[in-house]
């Protein structure tokens, strides 16, 4: 057994990979197979959700006894030099409805937390074999190859603004380029991360949904602001509260001109 006194942050991060590939393994029998009568099968999801946190659990437990696994009803608090120094923040479905629906945009994702700080996010997305990771400070990768976000100055006619349901009742949009939703907030971040979108702009998300994308998108050249331009903490929700606010993913120097074309409907 490799404890985690034995595991440097190169083990630590395969055997987050190797996990999180077996993940979605595990989640494929259930994938597509919703009730057709139904547009939201949630007895489907959450037997998926509860076969696949145990799954995870269970190897965590045979690999590091001594971590911990994050949960919103528990608390954290203190610095330690013990195993439990390491939180798990494990996230087994983004992007439900697609998954119960055979929509392939949705996947699972992994953070780890060394004393409070981000060592390394990961987002697998089983149906279509993207893996997108990063180490916090390093490069952010889609599979091997080296991910960044748009370079593009200015935005223009084919420029895309990724976005959550109902954003339409919410805003006014005069965003000159494609404005889509997807389904999966993952996916939106990590689809900006490698510069296949200028921003996104989420909502009622939590420090679980987000912990993950948020190391592979700041990796990337990216950042979460909230809607006035000023930085996001996430580490100020990690005792699992709602996030109320409205927040946009993008490059920072493209803040200006993005929220100029959104205007919030009261």
């Amino acid at each position: 057994m490799l404890h985690s006194k034995d595991a440097g942050i190169e083990g630590l991060t395969q055997f987050a990979m190797d996990v999180i590939r077996r993940a979605g393994q595990e989640a494929l029998p259930y994938y597509g197979k919703g009730r057709l009568n139904l547009k939201f099968d949630e007895g489907l999801v959450t037997e998926a959700e509860l076969h696949l946190r145990e799954f995870f659990q269970e190897q965590l437990c045979s690999r590091f006894p001594d971590h911990q696994v994050y949960s919103s009803n528990e608390g954290y608090e203190g610095y330690t030099h013990e195993g439990k120094r390491y939180l798990w923040i494990y996230d087994a479905l983004d992007g439900v409805a697609n998954f119960q629906a055979g929509i392939p945009i949705w996947g699972t994702s992994v953070a780890l937390l060394e004393n409070f700080w981000p060592l390394f996010g990961l987002f697998y997305m089983p149906a279509t074999g993207d893996f997108f990771h990063a180490q916090a400070g390093q490069k952010a990768f889609r599979g091997e190859e080296r991910i960044r976000i748009s370079q593009q100055e200015s935005i223009n006619d084919e420029s895309v603004l990724l976005t959550y349901s109902r954003f339409h009742q919410d805003y006014y949009c005069t965003f000159p380029g494609k404005v889509r939703t997807l389904g999966c907030a993952a996916a939106h971040a990590c689809y900006v991360a490698m510069g296949r979108a200028e921003a996104a702009l989420v909502a009622n998300e939590s420090y679980k949904d987000l912990a993950a994308i948020s190391v592979i998108l700041e990796a990337a050249g990216g950042a979460m602001l909230r809607m006035d331009g000023t930085p996001f903490f996430l580490s100020d929700y990690i005792d699992g509260r709602k996030i109320d606010e409205h927040l946009l993913m993008m490059a920072p120097a493209n803040y200006p001109e993005i929220v100029g074309f959104l205007e919030r409907v009261y």
